[in-house]
């Protein structure tokens, strides 16, 4: 993802720009007392690793328990990519079982 692609999604995904400062759309912004334990999952090179780390910050700041997992060496496309790239199907596999010990499978 570069910066052409982010502004994209950003003209494609919201209908204005103070649509961005909405809680619901900008989670930093957001009231995160009493969310559940929550899982995230960063890609060394990708241009939103630095808001999942945030996110997680502000998460654990209002008293949730997280568990952030960052993956060196990869994209933010890597997660779906199980078939061909190790940390991808490292990624899968940490997040099914992130998955079922939170539905207490």
């Amino acid at each position: 993802m570069d910066k052409p692609m982010m502004m994209w999604f950003v003209k494609n995904y919201l209908n204005n720009m103070g649509e961005g400062k909405d809680p619901r759309i900008n989670l930093i912004a957001a009231n995160l007392k009493g969310l559940p334990m929550t899982t995230i999952i960063t890609a060394e090179i990708d241009p939103l690793q630095s808001e999942g780390m945030m996110l997680a910050d502000k998460l654990k700041a209002a008293g949730v328990t997280v568990d952030l997992k960052n993956y060196d060496g990869v994209t933010h496309e890597f997660f779906g990519m199980g078939a061909v790239v190790p940390q991808a199907m490292d990624a899968e596999k940490y997040a099914v079982s992130q998955l079922k010990k939170a539905f207490g499978m």
